[in-house]
């Protein structure tokens, strides 16, 4: 039997350590970062009724939806415009009510970078299948090193196609047990991309969150649909905590299950992170836009007008954009969204 899958693009965050490229008027996932597409586009486009998906449904915030609804074009999608931002958990509820509950839904971030679409593909396939058996599904990104700012999923035991059930959710650890956990090999990154049988995901939630199953049918419940997009009821949707699916559910069910993936995955977290995703030459640098790179090791440097001319650093990200300049090194890009220009852009 085919399963039909829906994907579901989740569109929020403001991308602050992405500053001063990505604003909270226009952030990472309606920008180019890798190649010409946008983050968006591209998320759009491996889940995309050419490989057999269905049309997909985008959860965003009314802040972005013109952005959305420029880069979806003349695609056949279904637009809910969140009344407020409230985390994934809420976000994934809102979508779920509008689906059958006999669906399948795929829930992917938009500003994730998948380099190998035929391998996210193969793991969207295999995870819908569990996801049909009841299972709520998380994809389990190959642990190839110790990164301290994911979360990781414990395999444990053996499911039909290629999956297994999740023993624990760790959140990010410290140096030495991400170091350990690699090590293990029994591992992988949390991606934060899930299949969930919409029934199945409405069931957790009611058992684990009742009160943001709630607010999200009675926001549901009050909308209004205009167009193809559907915009909840912003005073139902209102006066519960925020909290995301991982917590409010997956870390809480007993039908957790990942399946197992290698895709050149990366959520472009920082510029250290983008850095990594893009062509680096023989010295491990990176230049978008005008550069000139003289004795340099590991730099990166974008820019979105003026020439940059480096010499002899190693392990710094320049960035210009428009009249906005940042330096750093490349252990200092985690924290670019603390700086003034960034919280309050």
């Amino acid at each position: 039997m085919t399963l039909t899958i829906i994907p579901v693009i989740l569109c929020g965050g403001g991308g602050t350590r992405l500053w001063p490229r990505s604003r909270a008027d226009k952030p990472k996932p309606f920008l180019p970062l890798v190649g010409n597409s946008t983050l968006f586009e591209a998320a759009i486009e491996r889940a995309s009724t050419q490989y057999g998906f269905a049309p997909p449904l985008v959860v965003t915030g009314a802040r972005h939806v013109e952005h959305v609804e420029a880069q979806l074009g003349g695609i056949d999608a279904t637009i809910v415009v969140e009344p407020a931002a409230r985390n994934t958990a809420a976000a994934i509820a809102l979508a779920a009510l509008r689906l059958d509950p006999d669906a399948i839904m795929l829930v992917c971030p938009s500003d994730h970078h998948i380099a190998d679409g035929g391998a996210f593909r193969a793991a969207a396939r295999n995870a819908a299948a569990l996801a049909a058996e009841g299972y709520l599904v998380s994809f389990g990104i190959e642990a190839k090193t110790p990164e301290t700012g994911f979360g990781y999923l414990e395999k444990g035991e053996a499911l039909a196609h290629g999956g297994s059930r999740v023993v624990r959710f760790i959140e990010k650890p410290d140096r030495a047990k991400a170091e350990a956990l690699v090590a293990a090999a029994t591992f992988a990154w949390n991606g934060g991309i899930f299949a969930f049988h919409v029934g199945t995901f409405l069931h957790e939630l009611a058992a684990h969150r009742p009160a943001i199953l709630a607010a999200a049918r009675a926001a549901d419940a009050a909308g209004q649909q205009q167009g193809r997009q559907f915009h909840p009821g912003a005073a139902e949707f209102d006066g519960f905590t925020p909290e995301s699916v991982d917590y409010a559910v997956m870390e809480n069910t007993a039908r957790a299950a990942m399946v197992p993936v290698d895709m050149g995955w990366s959520d472009i977290g920082s510029w250290d992170a983008l850095h990594l995703a893009l062509e680096r030459d023989a010295d491990g640098n990176s230049v978008q836009g005008r550069a000139e790179l003289v004795d340099c090791r590991n730099v990166m440097v974008t820019s979105d007008g003026p020439r940059v001319s480096v010499i002899g650093l190693e392990d710094v990200v320049i960035v210009v954009d428009g009249n906005e300049i940042l330096v750093t090194s490349h252990a200092g890009t985690q924290r670019v969204g603390k700086l003034d220009g960034a919280v309050n852009q």
